[in-house]
């Protein structure tokens, strides 16, 4: 809310589907791996190459979409990316009801799901311009991010009871009917939507794909950002598994009390989220970049230290709190800085390349902390991470200069391009 007034029916209907969709994920969170190892029997390697392999591909496929997505109405291509998934993840339930689910089946279906998770993505910024105004981002964005934290607290203990009464398929099933019922929700919001600008540009050269890179890296303020979340969200990422294999197996926790020690504080991100229009009306965008961006990096290290025990837990529970609630702030307070920055006619394409980065950078970073961790150990390669987080605050922008002109000055026309 802003000062007590809605934002409109459309960004309802928009944010509803938003919110339909990160429910069925979280529902069926974990709920691919559990098929491998439970259902087709799977081993280290084929698990890993799931949540590493399939959204690296993923990313990849992706890259084209970008340019594909800008020069075409963003509401056809949100609907179809959701009924995209819809259809892709169904076919795993089908599968399995006739006794032919297959691994490259799971690995296949993971890349689709990824790579029309990126072009949803990307098409969802530039739709998000088109229903709120430019000083409204900010609320749409921290209500984004305050539902995302949401489904993250409440998602998996429900996917976990549905996984012990129903099995795992039938997450996945609750998980594809969400994207059609997003589906739903984005076609319900109706309205006039602007048509693209180039229309003639419609079809997508080579050269093309490299432009949202290209847009952001001559940016001076989108630039650094770039950096900072590509290394912050990979060194992050890249520590879950050994932490998994730390606690539940060395430190002995149970499962129940490794999800409670990823899902309670959670809460951290809701109040962060509700916080982070506060703090940059009273302090302004850029300082509250800077600072959130710059205590989200303190945290991780603290992993490191964790024990057994009761007090093992609460202080893996403390850590991810300060951890989540720096991110609850910067995460919609990053996102709006970027649309900000990002002239309409590139968001499409920026907002791909980002995702395409950020997914790539941490699947090639898990892999390699993989390693790591058997080298040298789970603690100690947590431990690296943690040291190598702390120099990334030197990427966030110190200041912003006017939004959406030194990026659309600085690169290539479109040129198309």
């Amino acid at each position: 809310m802003r000062s007590g007034h809605r934002l409109g029916r459309r960004f309802g209907w928009f944010w509803g589907a938003y919110g339909t969709s990160a429910l069925g994920t979280w529902l069926a969170f974990g709920s691919f791996e559990l098929i491998a190892v439970r259902v087709l029997r799977a081993g280290p390697a084929e698990v890993a190459a799931l949540a590493s392999v399939g959204a690296a591909v993923g990313a990849a496929v992706a890259a084209p979409l970008g340019p594909w997505v800008e020069f075409r109405r963003k509401r056809p291509v949100l609907i179809t990316m959701d009924l995209v998934r819809f259809a892709a993840l169904l076919t795993i339930p089908a599968a399995f009801a006739l006794g032919v689910l297959t691994f490259l089946q799971l690995l296949l279906v993971s890349v689709v799901v990824a790579a029309a998770d990126i072009a949803f993505r990307a098409a969802s910024g530039a739709y998000l311009k088109t229903l709120v105004p430019a000083e409204d981002l900010l609320v749409a964005g921290a209500r984004f991010e305050s539902t995302a934290w949401t489904t993250t607290i409440v998602g998996p203990p429900l996917g976990g009871a549905a996984i012990g009464l129903l099995g795992p398929v039938a997450t996945v099933v609750a998980d594809g009917v969400s994207y059609l019922l997003s589906a739903l929700g984005v076609r319900a919001t109706g309205g006039h939507e602007p048509g693209p600008e180039r229309r003639e540009a419609a079809r997508v050269r080579a050269p093309d794909l490299l432009d949202g890179w290209r847009y952001v890296l001559a940016d001076p303020t989108l630039r650094p950002l770039f950096f900072n979340t590509a290394l912050f969200n990979g060194l992050v990422m890249a520590t879950q598994p050994l932490l998994a294999v730390l606690m539940l197996g060395r430190l002995g926790f149970t499962p129940w009390q490794y999800g409670l020690a990823f899902a309670a504080p959670s809460i951290g991100g809701l109040l962060g989220s509700r916080l982070a229009r506060p703090l940059v009306t009273r302090f302004g965008q850029p300082r509250v970049l800077v600072a959130s961006g710059t205590l989200r990096a303190i945290w991780p290290l603290g992993l490191a230290f964790l024990g057994q025990g009761t007090g093992g837990l609460a202080w893996v529970m403390g850590v991810e709190f300060g951890l989540i609630f720096c991110c609850g702030v910067f995460n919609p307070v990053s996102s709006t800085c970027r649309l900000e920055r990002t002239a309409n006619d590139r968001v499409a394409r920026t907002l791909t390349a980002w995702a395409v980065t950020t997914k790539a950078s941490t699947a090639l970073l898990t892999a390699l902390w993989g390693v790591l961790g058997a080298l040298l150990g789970p603690r100690t390669a947590i431990a690296l991470a943690g040291v190598l987080l702390l120099a990334t605050p030197l990427l966030l922008p110190r200041r912003a200069a006017a939004p959406g002109t030194a990026g659309a000055e600085a690169a290539p026309a479109p040129g198309r391009a």
